[in-house]
């Protein structure tokens, strides 16, 4: 497909607004998709150039977190290899089936996040006693939530940010950061299995990465300085 020059300062600005929420509190892919079919782009070559422009932006917030110190390889291991199967076989379903249902679905699931959201309001404050094992959370989370997010996408972050907090008992930043490494698997797991299928709009891809990457630096980095109520306020705006 070709586009007029002012589509790709579009991507871009959608890029780098999209990598800054990304990065903060979830959910870049409801700002990305919409501009991606608004375009004329066909769903599932939307979907398939979404996971590349994601990429940028989940890999650039995972390293920012990795190289300060709010990561550890021991905590999110498990979870990204069942993350990792999850994907695979969520992007593979969706090369076979209509992915429109889910898109009725995921209003209902974030206005529910928005609602506990707004009445918890010391929700990620501080770390809190786990309701589920380490292992079993990521068994569960990870390939359902790698699942969605090959198959369908908007909202991960956001699901895996609550999971995280609400029953593996982690403080709202930590939380976010280790969204982030799960976003990234899932992200580029997603990635493979389009460009393989073929779908995938580079130039398109590309110039959004462009602006994840700027966005996600920003938006890490405003994590990582700011207090837990900054997230949350994204949180909730999201």
């Amino acid at each position: 497909m070709e586009f007029e020059f002012y589509f790709y300062l579009i991507f871009l600005v959608t890029g780098l607004v999209a990598g800054f929420i990304d990065a903060v509190a979830g959910g870049g892919g409801i700002i990305t998709i919409p501009v991606l079919l608004a375009s004329g782009i066909p769903p599932h070559i939307a979907l398939a150039t979404n996971k590349l422009q994601g990429t940028f932006g989940s890999g650039m917030a995972s390293y920012n977190f990795i190289s300060k110190g709010f990561i550890s390889w021991k905590e999110v291991s498990v979870g990204v290899i069942y993350t990792f199967i999850g994907a695979a076989i969520g992007t593979y379903a969706i090369l076979l089936i209509d992915a429109s249902v889910l898109s009725k679905i995921i209003p209902v699931m974030l206005v529910g996040i928005f609602l506990y959201t707004l009445f918890s309001p010391k929700m990620g404050a501080n770390d809190k006693h786990a309701l589920l094992g380490s292992h079993l959370f990521f068994f569960i989370f990870g390939l359902a939530l790698g699942f969605y997010d090959g198959f369908f996408g908007p909202g991960t972050g956001t699901f895996w940010t609550i999971a995280l907090v609400g029953l593996l008992g982690l403080n709202l930043k930590k939380a976010t950061a280790q969204t982030k490494v799960m976003n990234f698997t899932s992200n580029i797991v997603s990635l493979a299995v389009f460009l393989w299928s073929g779908n995938v709009l580079f130039l398109v891809g590309l110039t959004m990465g462009l602006g994840q990457i700027i966005g996600a630096n920003i938006g890490s980095n405003m994590v990582i300085k700011k207090e837990v109520g900054f997230i949350r306020g994204f949180f909730l705006l999201m």
